[in-house]
């Protein structure tokens, strides 16, 4: 794949300040100083503009040497003193792909936007020892406080994201100005090939979807230690974005929908942005063979008797090269991942679709929504399909192994014109990047996010009738060129905050309601976010004011994919 533009301009871009990274002076205070329990640990962070910071505090083993591609182990000894004023070390990272099935190339306006996220800034300093949590609380916060707690998981197709990238000070800010603070917590997990590395060598080891069980290990430690931070662990609420929001279902899928610790729940409510569920096939699934057998050779395994712990014993260099050796999400393959959460029979007893179905799911109420253009941002890499065999011939090959070319192209056909059923949507004959871009994004964007959240709610509402849910479609960025209201635009609009507009401002308050009252409409003066399951209605979020939007756009899309849903496992 020829990304000259990406590579010439990703070391600056992503080395350069942005906005999210400037800061106001910082206010000096007496260092804050918590005593943890379990394990028994002194913690020491940093006080500045009206929060106390606690970063990289440990909560598994470092899972180095013979602990590499294994399940987190909780600590046991007394951590003794723990300095958490620095950046904690962020994961091992996947940027790019190998791959090299097209011309295409990123137009620099639209990668100058899509830089200035989080989603794909460069992490500072990388590691396999980085099991750590941060902790953000209101200055002046006691072990008394009890305020809620919400339990940020990071997303970038589960090959990217660290919490460097994620400063949750303007959310706590705001929630003290809103008068419900909280405590933000912040998981670091395993991605790529450190994390998801399927095949049944993985399988049979008992050592499947790693990052999924280095969440849960955390939401461990969030129940036995944030009391002593002033949150309450009986009123956790995890949120995700991207892969992170696609975690916090599994989250409450895993062990079929079993989220207690110590007999009491890890978490009482969910926030999904931009990702539910994702239909996958087993750990051992022919692609997922495939992306094993491709690490093993490239990390030099092939020939070795036990080609796991082949794996183990090779140095991080040569283990971080092979692990990125496969088709990543920054390439053709977009989001037909390597590496993505896939049943086990264990943790993630099923595909999450029929782990729904069955109602083996945490019910907990929570809010699911979409960005407008989920998929613009992925049709950048894929400029040299122009026709629609070649769009066919694309979902055949690359994502969907178990759909023949006929269902493949009925799939296409319900996105009869570029006009209609194109995006960014609402943008009539603007846009078109090339022949099929807006006709890719489009269907991108439904199967991975937006119709497939309409699935699982319109499951999840027959299922468990009794549960509430609440749902949004973003559309605050429409008429930005090509890309509109993408996929990763709301960490700016709604994490930072850093267009202070009617999008940022409602949807914070709403989440902060949710939060405290486990519904959005409570103690604010927005206006009434009805519940899905009574209307099928969403909210759409705009920059100016919000509007009411009934959930039945692209029917004909939906209807299909609901029909073939197990034709286009991943």
């Amino acid at each position: 794949m020829k990304l000259s533009i990406v590579h010439a301009l990703l070391p600056l871009a992503l080395t350069a300040p942005t906005r999210l990274e400037k800061r106001a002076p910082l206010e000096k205070r007496a260092a804050p100083t918590v005593t943890a329990p379990s394990p028994a640990a002194t913690i020491v962070g940093k006080s500045a503009l009206s929060v106390d910071t606690f970063n990289g505090i440990p909560f598994a083993q470092p899972p180095t040497g013979q602990l590499r591609l294994k399940p987190p182990q909780a600590l046991t000894a007394d951590q003794g003193t723990i300095d958490a004023t620095g950046t904690a070390m962020a994961c091992p990272q996947f940027f790019f792909s190998t791959d090299d099935d097209t011309g295409a190339l990123i137009p620099t306006d639209a990668l100058g936007i899509i830089l200035n996220t989080p989603l794909f800034q460069t992490v500072t300093d990388a590691g396999e020892d980085c099991l750590t949590l941060n902790v953000i609380r209101p200055a002046g916060t006691t072990a008394d406080s009890k305020l809620p707690v919400l339990f940020w998981i990071f997303g970038g197709g589960f090959e990217l994201g660290s919490t460097q990238m994620y400063d949750g000070t303007s959310l706590v800010t705001e929630s003290v100005a809103q008068g419900k603070p909280v405590v933000f917590v912040a998981v670091n997990y395993r991605v790529g090939g450190f994390g998801f590395l399927p095949g049944k060598e993985i399988l049979a080891d008992g050592s499947a979807n790693l990052g999924l069980l280095d969440q849960r290990l955390g939401l461990h430690w969030v129940a036995d230690n944030i009391a002593s931070f002033g949150g309450d662990p009986d009123k956790v609420t995890i949120w995700g974005e991207s892969a992170g929001s696609i975690s916090v279902f599994d989250q409450m899928a895993l062990y079929d929908g079993d989220n207690t610790y110590n007999g009491k729940s890890l978490f009482r409510a969910g926030i999904m942005n931009s990702g539910s569920v994702v239909p996958a096939d087993p750990v051992d699934c022919p692609k997922g063979q495939l992306v094993y057998d491709e690490v093993v050779a490239a990390a030099g395994c092939s020939s070795a008797s036990d080609t796991l712990a082949c794996l183990r014993g090779v140095d991080y260099t040569t283990f971080l090269n092979a692990a990125n050796s496969v088709p990543g999400i920054l390439s053709y393959h977009t989001v037909a991942l390597s590496y993505l959460p896939r049943p086990d029979g264990t943790a993630l007893t099923q595909s999450p679709d029929l782990l729904v179905q069955s109602g083996k799911y945490a019910q907990v109420p929570f809010i699911v929504g979409d960005q407008e253009d989920e998929g613009t941002l992925f049709g950048l890499f894929t400029s040299n399909i122009s026709t629609t065999d070649q769009l066919s011939e694309y979902f055949t090959s690359i994502f969907f192994h178990n759909a023949d070319k006929a269902t493949i192209d009925d799939l296409i056909a319900t996105y009869q014109t570029t006009t209609d059923d194109g995006s960014p949507f609402r943008t009539a004959l603007l846009n078109n990047w090339y022949p099929q871009f807006k006709r890719i994004a489009a269907i991108i964007g439904d199967l991975t996010f937006t119709l497939t959240r309409r699935v699982f709610l319109e499951i999840a509402t027959s299922v468990n009738p009794g549960v509430p849910s609440w749902s949004y479609l973003a559309s605050y960025d429409y008429g930005t060129a090509l890309l509109g209201t993408f996929h990763g635009s709301d960490l700016l609009q709604v994490f930072y905050g850093t267009l202070p507009n009617n999008a940022a401002s409602s949807i914070r308050g709403y989440y902060l309601s949710f939060i405290y009252d486990l519904d959005p409409n409570s103690n604010n003066t927005l206006d009434a976010w009805p519940q899905w399951s009574e209307s099928q209605q969403l909210v759409q979020f705009n920059a100016a004011k919000n509007n009411y939007l009934a959930d039945d756009f692209r029917s004909d899309s939906y209807d299909y994919l609901k029909a073939n849903i197990a034709s286009f496992y991943i």
